[in-house]
């Protein structure tokens, strides 16, 4: 899953970081994950971090041993509760042979 679109206009390294943890929103990441997860150099995830830190786009925990990076919520998109309505045309193609 990725960022929500508006935090997308940002520095190539912080987006990724912005997407990494979207997918681990819940369990959230280290740096060692996070700089695995975005492929980039540590100075450069340093630099993202502060940014993103800076924005209030992260929040930093603690759970005793580990150091966990989580997105703001703002930045998880949207997970709809009900499947979308059906449309005509998919409610043709399940009926009509072809």
């Amino acid at each position: 899953m990725k960022a929500k679109r508006e935090f997308r206009d940002r520095e190539r390294t912080e987006v990724a970081v912005l997407d990494a943890l979207v997918d681990q929103a819940e369990e959230g990441m280290t740096v060692f994950e996070l700089r695995a997860a975005a492929e980039t150099e540590i100075d450069d995830l340093e630099d993202a971090l502060a940014t993103l830190k800076e924005d209030d786009l992260i929040a930093v925990e603690s759970d005793g041993d580990r150091t966990l990076i989580k997105p703001d919520e703002r930045v998880v998109p949207d997970i709809p509760d009900e499947e979308p309505e059906e449309s005509i045309g998919d409610w043709l193609r399940d009926r009509l042979p072809f």
